[in-house]
């Protein structure tokens, strides 16, 4: 029952998700086996950090981590030491955050277990795109991208082509970053996750945006909206730095009516509606006339 969760967390349904760890989690418990339960602290601290219940997630995360120590599971361990990483992260701990991360790395690297190091890799270039180090966040987002992709995880890397992205488009590179989140929607489709084909229109949006394309980015902004409503998860407000920022530069150069419009239309789009949009105006007018002097990505 608790894989069925975590099944069901990466198609994104969240309640079923959460159902089935609680359920898991209580069967074990009353047969006393508190080894068991561990199995399903990943969906449940993974589910509360998507409605933005940091407490909650970070009070599962520690009380599992005492307990894989207790009973010697050091890989599980490694991962929710990340875990603690990411909701330190969300937070806006980014000192900790990194302090998290970075253990969790080492003891994954001291065990020989990849996956861990990787899952810390990932979480300490989310880390270093938030503190503003840009070549430091993508020369880890590009070891996560090569490993998912040797070892067969290509869903995985909706998320890393995302902040690829998002490098891109801070280093006012319109075209990579349209690019990158070009990439990120066609592999955030085959994962089945609305919560990973927002985030790719949401990307998309930001590359737009910059790319004086700011209707077009209301529009796939509004679309990315609707798309996380319907999965009864909004974005939180700690997620919301790249969509804020976005929303932002938009509603700079349209005026606040003209955006508001142009979201509207777009929550009533599907995601492929949008995206198909957006791309007939990207054919009309190219992307990437402004690029940045900086490292390309």
């Amino acid at each position: 029952m608790a894989d069925r969760s975590v099944q069901r967390l990466l198609r994104g349904d969240l309640a079923a998700a959460r159902e089935d760890a609680e359920r898991s989690a209580g069967l074990f418990g009353d047969v006393g086996d508190t080894c068991g339960q561990l199995w399903s602290v990943y969906p449940l601290a993974s589910v509360a950090e998507i409605h933005g219940d940091y407490e909650r997630a970070a009070r599962l995360r520690q009380a599992g981590l005492d307990s894989a120590e207790k009973f010697g599971l050091s890989t599980l361990a490694a991962d929710l030491l990340s875990g603690l990483g990411r909701t330190a992260l969300l937070t806006g701990d980014l000192g900790r955050a990194r302090e998290y991360h970075e253990r969790s790395r080492r003891l994954a690297a001291e065990l020989g277990f990849r996956a861990g190091e990787i899952n810390a890799e990932l979480g300490l270039g989310l880390g270093a795109r938030r503190e503003g180090l840009l070549d430091e966040a993508e020369a880890r987002m590009r070891t996560v991208l090569e490993w998912h992709r040797q070892v067969g995880l290509d869903g995985a890397n909706a998320l890393i082509l995302a902040e690829l992205g998002f490098i891109a488009e801070l280093r006012g590179d319109a075209r990579g970053a349209l690019a990158h989140h070009e990439e990120g929607y066609e592999t955030a489709l085959t994962t089945d996750d609305p919560r990973a084909v927002a985030l790719a229109l949401e990307g998309l949006a930001a590359a737009h945006a910059l790319a004086d394309g700011p209707g077009t980015a209301a529009l796939l902004l509004g679309a990315a909206s609707a798309a996380r409503a319907a999965t009864g998860a909004p974005l939180p407000a700690a997620e919301r730095l790249d969509v804020g920022r976005t929303t932002a530069a938009a509603t700079a150069a349209l005026g606040a009516a003209a955006f508001t419009d142009a979201f509207t239309k777009g929550e009533a789009l599907s995601p492929e509606a949008a995206h198909a949009q957006a791309r007939a105006r990207t054919s009309r007018t190219p992307a990437g006339h402004r690029q940045a002097a900086g490292p390309g990505t």
